[in-house]
């Protein structure tokens, strides 16, 4: 039997990852990561596991010296810091597993420092790893040869996490994609033939999340409603599990735009307490929807990106997006197409991107061929360059301008607040309003839930007055929260608002350090159309 440790390696700071605002929400990581409690729950019995999360605790390289085997995970924005844990662990003569999402679209990256690779899924390659292992045959190279049926996948070991570290839990209902936008490594991982996973098995899933006292949980499917027809069933089955414990959870996910489309669709996430969805717009350029088969975006799908927004933001869920600035057919109106769209969309969270090609993409495939990959920038100084492609419509120089001036356009203060305003004071939206009624039949219940949000949104606000550097900043998010208790008095919407500030100071940090980062000398101008 072995002794494995699993280690999940720090993020470098990302807007994902919340780590200037992470302290004012008591805790240390925003969510546990998803892949390594499975990988505990699919080892055999007898083994002594042991999970180590870098982002919640420190690396004991002691420990792991100990150990018969250590694995790690990771994705892109981990890479650099999984290749200084394995060199570590090297020097250390330990025997090392790697596996992941950017071990499986770019697996030669640490053939010099892994005994064994994991490709894709590893439902059924890790259990016979360490059959092989046992019997001191195993092999340098795992991958599985059919996708894994959700429906056999058990529960994560979550009693191996310290789950009151993270501000949210994380649960999976399903895998893969239907879609096939060039730049995306989601089927090259996962496929584009949907897989879910049973009612019984969310619901024992979820059962585990309230008992390690997690009430709020990120939904971490890379499309929710990529099948639509069985989603709808899983949540009628949640929607009665909620009812039936007087809504415990509340919940965000990500999905396709054609979610708009589905009137039925977006009424049983709302009424399941699906409060926000993460959306990948990427662009309102229709010819750059159309260059990268973003079909699902187009306009004579449903109506104009707006008015989809729109349509999932009056269902009662708040939309978040992410942009991509770099296309094809991007030219420097790029920029401030995607700003005033941010702004009409009442968009209060915009995660902007410069384009980027990731191995094994289409994408990747097709810019090799055109000579159009930046190898030497591949993937060591994207700090620095923020892509690895060599752009038509301008230079990469003017690209990460334009990017930077869009992020600071965004998340200047009144720029965000006036987008918050207009979602919760224009709108009127209410987190959590299905929630509300349900517990508005229980006064003592009622109550006792409207003091918690009170508290934390006074909590959270008195961290960021003790805790915001810039007076300025300070003075915002105090005018801003009076207002918001003038106009809304809510307790879901203060806590909400108070968040909101959080998350703003986060993401003003990072532009603040994109501003001071030193230029760096690349190329002044931009590929000539190669059909020119």
């Amino acid at each position: 039997m072995a002794d494995i440790v699993l280690i999940n390696p720090r993020f470098e700071t990302s807007y994902w990852g919340l780590e200037h605002a992470i302290r004012f929400l008591d805790a240390k990581a925003l969510l546990p990561v998803a892949s390594l409690p499975l990988i505990a729950a699919l080892t055999p019995a007898g083994h002594r596991i042991t999970i180590i999360d870098e982002n919640v605790e420190e690396i004991d390289f002691d420990r792991c010296a100990r150990a018969d085997i250590v694995g790690l995970t990771g994705m892109n924005v981990q890479r650099l810091r999984m290749r200084s844990i394995l060199t570590e662990l090297k020097r250390r003569g330990v025997f090392t597993v790697v596996g992941g999402a950017w071990a499986t679209v770019q697996e030669d990256d640490f053939k010099d420092l892994a005994d064994v690779t994991f490709v894709g899924e590893a439902e059924e390659t890790w259990p016979r790893f360490l059959a092989e292992w046992a019997e001191r045959r195993h092999q340098r190279r795992y991958e599985q040869a059919e996708r894994t049926d959700m429906a056999t996948v058990p529960a994560p070991r979550l009693d191996l996490l310290p789950m009151k570290k993270y501000a949210l839990g994380s649960v999976q209902f399903s895998r893969g994609c239907p879609f096939a936008c060039e730049f995306c490594d989601i089927i090259v991982t996962f496929g584009r033939r949907p897989r879910i996973k049973t009612s019984a098995q969310v619901i024992a899933e979820l059962e585990g999340l309230r008992a390690a006292g997690k009430l709020t949980a990120f939904i971490v499917d890379d499309n929710l409603i990529g099948n639509k027809k069985a989603v709808k069933a899983l949540l009628r089955d949640l929607i009665a599990w909620q009812r039936a414990n007087l809504y415990p959870m509340t919940f965000s996910t990500e999905a396709s735009i054609d979610l708009a489309e589905d009137p039925e669709l977006m009424q049983l996430m709302a009424d399941a307490n699906i409060t926000q969805v993460f959306v990948g717009i990427e662009t309102v350029n229709e010819e750059a929807l159309r260059e990268t088969k973003k079909i699902q975006n187009l306009r004579d799908r449903g109506g104009t990106m707006l008015e989809k927004v729109h349509r999932v933001q009056e269902a009662g869920i708040e939309v978040w997006c992410g942009l991509i600035v770099g296309f094809d057919h991007d030219d420097p109106g790029i920029f401030a197409a995607q700003r005033r769209f941010v702004q009409d969309a009442r968009i209060v969270h915009a995660m902007v991107n410069m384009l980027v090609a990731i191995p094994r993409t289409p994408l990747y495939k097709r810019l090799e061929a055109e000579g159009r990959l930046d190898l030497s920038a591949n993937f060591e100084g994207m700090g620095e360059l923020g892509t690895n492609i060599l752009p038509r419509g301008f230079s990469r120089d003017a690209l990460r301008q334009g990017y930077v001036a869009l992020m600071q356009d965004l998340y200047a203060p009144a720029a965000y607040f006036d987008r918050v305003d207009s979602l919760y004071l224009g709108l009127k939206m209410t987190p959590g309003r299905v929630k509300a009624r349900a517990r508005s039949r229980r006064p003592k219940l009622w109550l006792r839930t409207n003091a918690r949000l009170l508290l934390e949104a006074v909590a959270i606000l008195t961290m960021l007055m003790r805790g915001v550097p810039d007076p300025a900043l300070r003075r915002e998010y105090r005018r801003r929260m009076l207002r918001v208790l003038w106009r809304r008095r809510s307790p879901s919407v203060l806590q909400q608002y108070a968040i909101k500030c959080a998350m703003h100071f986060h993401v003003h940090t990072m532009v603040q350090q994109m501003l001071v980062q030193p230029r760096v000398e690349i190329e002044a101008k931009a590929v000539p159309d190669v059909a020119a």
